[in-house]
């Protein structure tokens, strides 16, 4: 009920909770879209689509959607948005005897903690953090939506080496300019690289499709396969190059590699993907860095140097390296 990325870093706590606790009954309420995300679960993970576009729509679907609850009897409540709608579910189940907690978002220490270059805890910690709070503690061993390092969700054989590149993010300021990313493209594909390009259908992916029909070795993934074949996709790239979106996670839930650049957000916001390193968290940690928690439509100072000064060489050469350290092992 939150945005792509949202949901998929919750699948590493998720998936860890179903598997320590297999006499529990875990259910997941998510929307249509978002369920795909959630493949090769565990038998006792379930999951509840709800629909707010459609049979969920306004206040008759609310009670539509608690009449279908109730019939669960949930003895406990992990709201792991914290968002509107999820408060009136919140509401319901509370008034239906279910323990509830919420994820601490930290709204109120946001603007200091900006101000003060202040360290957030990362989002996966703070969504175990619900389920200690639940009675259930959980230790996070999730590996992979694949975890056997096969599956049957590829469309196509991937060739190596394989690099994925997810250059758009929700908000402006979170995102490379596409000039300097095309730079990035075209300089890795003269390297003898296969690129293949990540991004939601229409827009993005008709901006896209003019690289790979420019660039020899340039994939075109966006907007031609479902969502599972996305997933499996990323799995079987050598590294992944993404800004502080959606993409940094589903490639993380996949166990890849992940290169994210930064702009408005860094690394001290609690959004760095799930088991990725700092290391190759691309930033010029600039004194109005981070400006933002989650992002915004544009630079707040007029300026954008976080991402303008970000040098194409810089990433080109940080996933060179990369990929070489992966051909040696």
């Amino acid at each position: 009920m939150s945005a792509l990325g949202d949901v998929a870093m919750t699948i590493p706590v998720i998936y860890s909770l179903a598997e320590q606790y297999p006499q529990l009954e875990v259910s997941v309420l998510t929307s249509p879209f978002f369920a795909r995300l959630f493949i090769h679960k565990s038998a006792n993970l379930r999951l509840i689509e709800v629909d707010f576009k459609g049979k969920h729509k306004g206040i008759k679907g609310f009670f539509r959607l608690f009449k279908q609850l109730r019939c669960f009897q949930f003895s406990k409540v992990a709201d792991l948005h914290n968002v509107l709608r999820s408060w009136i579910i919140d509401v319901f189940m509370y008034l239906n005897k279910a323990q509830v907690v919420m994820v601490d978002k930290k709204r109120a220490q946001r603007n200091y903690a900006l101000k003060h270059h202040i360290r957030q805890p990362d989002f996966i910690s703070r969504y175990a953090e619900v389920f200690d709070k639940l009675g259930l503690p959980i230790q996070i061993k999730f590996t992979s939506l694949f975890p056997t390092g096969k599956n049957e969700r590829l469309p196509f054989n991937v060739i190596h080496p394989a690099m994925g590149v997810a250059p758009f993010a929700r908000y402006n300021n979170k995102t490379y300019p596409l000039e300097k990313m095309e730079i990035v493209v075209k300089e890795l594909t003269k390297s003898g690289y296969y690129i293949y390009l990540f991004g939601s259908k229409g827009n993005e992916a008709n901006k896209l499709a003019l690289w790979s029909q420019q660039y020899e070795r340039c994939i075109l993934v966006a907007g031609n396969y479902p969502i599972e074949s996305e997933l499996g996709i990323m799995s079987q790239m050598d590294v992944m190059l993404t800004m502080d979106s959606a993409n940094q996670h589903m490639a993380a839930a996949t166990n890849t590699r992940v290169v994210t650049l930064w702009g408005s957000t860094t690394p001290i916001c609690g959004f760095l993907g799930y088991k990725q390193s700092e290391k190759d968290a691309l930033f010029l940690d600039l004194p109005c860095q981070p400006c933002s928690i989650a992002g915004g439509k544009r630079c707040k100072y007029g300026h954008f140097a976080c991402m303008k000064q970000l040098s194409p060489e810089m990433v080109v050469n940080h996933l060179k390296q990369i990929v070489t350290i992966i051909e040696i092992q």
